[in-house]
């Protein structure tokens, strides 16, 4: 684990010596305080929640596209680069490199949403909103936010080129959206299941203060499946 947080240290200063994360987290933090602004400041006496801050089309819009952002470099730049090779040759596991990398998006991704949590204190002035839907808000935010991170990082590990990985992340990540919405024209177990493996469809009772272990285990799960694949592809690398 040692070698993986070294990695993780590694690929924070690389995040932060470029632009990219600055460019990423303005622009996320810019259009959600226009949002919040918006839906819940711009309408006196509204819900004084964050469901319809986080839940609505543009923020989730925005969180997907983040995700692809954030983690495209991380490997299709060092097999770009040829790195990834030096690196498979030293003494490192493969999952402490895929653990190392996908642990520095989240840190990114927390800080990106670190701001935000002015959101429910400004709440608080104005109202006497239920602080467990706050909890459970940002807990389902997170969690979203590492399923997302783990499928962007399988897909870097699928290209060289950034641009391509952020594409595949993307699509992949659609597809995992919008399978919920197969479940409207089908029905029985097939139906059950689309529902079940919809990424967002585990989202929206966070945004009404539930917090599901089905739910929790489904974004673990597929953090650890992308993260899984991930490791094996690396694997593959070392035999070629």
């Amino acid at each position: 684990m040692r070698n993986a947080l070294i990695i993780t240290r590694r690929e924070l200063g690389a995040y932060f010596a470029s632009p990219i994360a600055y460019i990423v987290i303005a622009a996320y933090l810019v259009v959600m305080g226009i949002l919040f602004s918006l839906i819940v400041a711009g309408q006196p006496g509204s819900e004084a929640s964050l469901r319809f801050v986080f839940g609505n089309v543009f923020s989730v819009i925005i969180l997907i596209i983040v995700g692809p952002l954030l983690t495209m470099r991380l490997l299709s730049e060092e097999q770009r680069s040829g790195t990834l090779e030096i690196l498979l040759t030293a003494p490192v596991r493969d999952w402490e490199v895929v653990v190392g990398k996908y642990l520095a998006s989240c840190i990114v991704f927390v800080a990106m949403l670190a701001p935000t949590v002015v959101y429910p204190l400004l709440l608080e002035r104005f109202d006497n909103p239920d602080h467990g839907t706050f909890i459970a808000t940002y807990i389902g935010v997170i969690l979203l936010g590492m399923a997302i991170l783990a499928l962007g990082l399988l897909t870097s590990a699928l290209s060289q080129n950034q641009i391509v990985a952020a594409f595949l992340g993307l699509g992949l990540i659609l597809v995992l959206t919008f399978v919920q919405f197969l479940a409207s024209v089908t029905s029985g177990i097939l139906a059950s299941t689309l529902t079940y493996l919809g990424l967002l469809s585990h989202f929206f009772d966070f945004l009404r203060g539930i917090v599901d272990t089905r739910d929790i285990v489904y974004y673990l799960s597929v953090a650890s499946g992308a993260l899984f694949i991930t490791t094996q592809l690396l694997g593959t690398r070392r035999w070629r």
